[in-house]
């Protein structure tokens, strides 16, 4: 059996996507415009936090997001590469501070924190009343 890892200050993850109708501010209505939507970049930065840690976390559980501060620095057009990572830079206790920054080649067009918990996925579901057999 593998023995999970220890979680640690300095995990990282770094991931990509293209940008493409699905993800500008026309279609997401966050703007009207056709460039990268904010809410498409800090849903890549999320993904990248929680890539970082998934492999390292206890069995049965999970990590959610309680808290962006981002900044979009500039806008990105259709077909441009979109690169995010993440770097966990705290852990106090249950609580993950993590650094998030997205690039479009070399230009920096996002930065900012973005702070998940680590939770029992069992506990969590069965707190909101999701957890329930759909028999009963």
């Amino acid at each position: 059996m593998d023995e999970k890892k220890d979680l640690h200050i300095g995990l990282k993850a770094e991931l990509e996507e293209i940008v493409s109708k699905k993800n500008i501010a026309s279609t997401l209505a966050s703007g009207g415009l056709d460039v990268y939507a904010t809410p498409a970049m800090i849903t890549l930065m999320e993904r990248a936090s929680f890539t970082a840690v998934r492999d390292y976390l206890p069995e049965g559980c999970s990590t959610v997001g309680t808290l962006v501060n981002i900044k979009h620095n500039s806008a990105s057009p259709l077909g441009a590469k979109i690169i995010a990572q993440a770097l966990l830079k705290e852990i106090d206790g249950r609580r993950l501070v993590f650094s998030v920054r997205a690039f479009n080649g070399d230009d920096l067009i996002g930065e900012g924190l973005h702070e998940r918990f680590i939770i029992n996925n069992e506990k969590f579901m069965a707190k909101i009343g999701l957890n329930k057999n759909p028999a009963e």
